[in-house]
């Protein structure tokens, strides 16, 4: 999450430059709450200019698979079906994610902030900070009992047109079924390593891309679904971090062409506003109720606790990782 936030017109693209000041973020403390998964998760969906060209790509790609009418809360049924091997963790509540998983020392002294919960990049060969030193099931649990939830983000192979020069020499080959499923299957097992069970939600980070691309659109939407697929069909939760005008908004599209293997949470990046869940244009508000993550600020500076990181902002309505 570490890359940039884009955001576009209905004409051009453009894209934003990082914030660098803070942010004002009201203090909340975090609950976790026990849910099944997929009850009330969504799949991503969205509109715009270009809504007809994008739905078609996203149709076209999920042909292959089935359709079905839309759902008021974003999944299929069989999508929901497969969510509920396991119960989940509800959390909701203020986080901070950042590329090198802080010291177990410094997560004690952040423990005086508003953040109940911290983003992890446990996996994927997209990471920007791929050596966490810090990062281990013993880590994990560490932190669990300093009473933090842990959200896993895994940067795999990102979409051919991604627009971040520094995520292009990782991008996604000309079999992406196959690639999706390989790399789900990675991020399951990289996510039991650190002794998440199933139940626990695993993050898809793709970074902002052209998705308007009709072909590129089509090859990226057919990654995340076999990712996804290898992901539920192993118990966990698939989620899905994009970019709110670019990513998260073609999932949008797909979700309303009844397109199937769709995250079932979905985590969306639009900073400089204030954090809400449910006022992202973007998104119906019936789509993926209790499964939403809003990135609203990154590359920020905060200190706590004697220790100054950089980090992203997050509000949080979603599932949390179960830790053995």
């Amino acid at each position: 999450m570490m890359g940039f936030v884009l955001s576009t017109t209905l004409v051009t693209l453009a894209v934003a430059v990082p914030p660098t000041g803070a942010v004002g973020r009201p203090g909340a403390e975090g609950r976790v709450t026990k849910a099944e998964p997929g009850t009330r998760a969504g799949a991503g969906g969205s509109a715009g200019a270009s809504a007809g060209a994008s739905a078609g790509a996203s149709a076209g790609a999920g042909s292959a698979a089935g359709t079905t009418a839309e759902s008021p809360a974003g999944t299929t049924a069989g999508d929901r079906a497969g969510d509920k091997a396991a119960g989940v963790s509800l959390f909701r509540g203020r986080a901070f994610d950042t590329c090198l998983a802080p010291s177990v020392d410094t997560m004690r002294r952040w423990s005086s902030s508003d953040y109940k919960a911290v983003g992890v990049y446990f996996g994927g060969r997209g990471r920007a900070c791929p050596r966490q030193p810090h990062l281990s099931h013993g880590w994990m649990r560490a932190v669990r009992g300093q009473g933090w939830k842990v959200l896993p983000l895994y940067v795999g192979s990102q979409s051919p047109c991604v627009i971040s020069k520094n995520k292009k020499h990782v991008r996604m080959g000309r079999y992406p079924v196959q690639q999706g499923t390989r790399e789900g299957r990675d991020a399951v097992k990289r996510a039991k390593s650190f002794g998440m069970r199933a139940g626990s939600p695993l993050y898809l980070d793709m970074e902002a891309y052209n998705y308007r691309q009709v072909e590129c659109g089509k090859t990226t939407l057919a990654f995340v679904r076999a990712w996804n697929r290898e992901v539920r069909g192993s118990g966990y939760v698939p989620g899905f971090y994009s970019s709110a005008n670019f990513g998260v908004r073609h999932m949008e599209t797909a979700r309303r062409a009844g397109v199937r293997d769709l995250p079932s949470v979905i985590w969306f990046a639009r900073w400089h506003k204030r954090p809400s869940l449910y006022n992202e244009p973007v998104l119906r508000k019936n789509a993926w109720q209790e499964r939403r993550i809003h990135q609203y600020a990154g590359n920020v500076k905060e200190k706590h606790g004697g220790r100054t990181l950089k980090i992203d902002r997050n509000l949080v309505h979603a599932p949390v990782a179960r830790i053995s």
